[in-house]
C-alpha cells in the first residue's frame, strides 16, 4: 500500500531580489513511495531532488499538484493543500525528515534532541530516554557528549545525531536528504545499516544521495530526475548502469 502519491507536482520560484522572473524547480512530477520501499532520487545538481523532498515535507509550498500521505488512521491527506498547523503536527507524528544539517536548539543537550523526537511520535519519555540512548551508541556518539549541547559537536557527529532523531519510533514516511555525506568510512557504514532496518520496519523511505554504493544498497527503486521532470525510473542496478543518465554520484 502506498504510504506517498504525488501527482503533478509543480514548484516554482519567483526572484523578487533580481527582476522578478519566475524559474522553475519541478514540472508535473508524479511519484509513489509504499510501506517498506526505500525509493533513491538520482540526477545531477539543479535536478529538483531537492526541492522535490522539500515539497513533500512542506519546507517549500508546492505551486500545484497534490502530496497525498496515508497517516496510520488510514486517513489520506494532501499535504501540498493542509493549513501550515496541521503539518507541524503531522511532522511530529507521521512525517520526518533528515537532512545533512542539525538544526536542534542550541542549548539543548544531545539525548534530550532525540528522546524529544521520539515523544512527538508517542514515546513514553523514560522509553523514548532508552530508545535515544541505544541509537546513540549504535550511531558511535560517546556517552560523554549526550549531555552537552549541540552545537559543539563536529559536522559528522551532528549528522548522525540528526538520523538518530529521525530513526527512534520511526514515521511512516521518513525523508532523507544526504545524511552520510560528512562521516568517516566506520560511520558511514552504522548509519548505512541504520537506514537499511528502516524499510525491513515497514518505514516509507524516500531519499537524496550523492553516492551510488549507498543507493545501489539501500534503494529498492531508483526515480531519477532531469530538470525537474521524472527521466527514468526502475531498480538501481539496472538504472544506474545505464551510462546515458547524467547522474552525479559518486562511488
Amino acid at each position: 500500500m502506498n504510504v506517498l502519491e504525488i501527482r503533478g507536482l509543480v514548484k516554482s520560484f519567483t526572484l523578487h531580489t533580481i527582476d522578478g522572473r519566475t524559474v522553475g524547480a519541478l514540472h508535473g512530477v508524479d511519484l509513489d513511495v509504499a510501506a517498506g520501499e526505500h525509493v533513491a532520487l538520482a540526477g545531477s545538481s539543479g535536478a529538483g531532488k531537492s526541492s522535490l523532498l522539500r515539497c513533500v515535507y512542506r519546507t517549500y509550498v508546492p505551486t500545484s499538484g497534490r502530496v497525498l500521505l496515508r497517516t496510520s488512521s488510514g486517513a489520506v491527506v494532501d499535504l501540498a493543500a493542509l493549513p501550515d498547523a496541521q503539518v507541524a503536527d503531522l511532522r511530529g507524528r507521521e512525517l520526518g525528515y533528515v537532512s545533512q544539517f542539525l538544526r536542534a536548539e542550541p542549548r539543548r543537550a544531545v539525548l534530550d534532541v532525540v528522546a524529544r523526537a521520539g515523544v512527538a511520535r508517542g514515546m513514553d519519555p523514560d522509553a523514548a530516554r532508552d530508545a535515544a540512548a541505544g541509537a546513540l551508541r549504535r550511531l558511535g556518539i560517546d556517552e560523554r557528549l549526550w549531555a552537552m549541547h549541540t552545537t559543539v559537536l563536529s559536522g559528522g557527529q551532528k549528522q548522525r545525531v540528526n538520523l538518530a532523531a529521525g530513526t527512534i519510533s520511526p514515521p511512516r514516511l521518513l525523508l532523507l536528504d544526504e545524511p552520510v555525506s560528512a562521516l568517516d568510512p566506520v560511520n558511514r557504514e552504522a548509519v548505512l545499516s541504520m537506514i537499511a532496518d528502516l524499510t525491513g520496519a515497514g518505514v516509507a523511505v524516500l531519499s537524496v544521495f550523492h553516492d551510488l554504493d549507498a543507493i545501489e544498497r539501500l534503494a529498492t527503486r531508483v526515480v531519477v530526475l532531469e530538470g525537474g521532470r521524472v527521466a527514468a525510473e526502475g531498480a538501481p542496478g539496472a538504472v544506474l548502469r545505464d551510462s546515458r543518465l547524467n547522474l552525479e554520484v559518486a562511488r
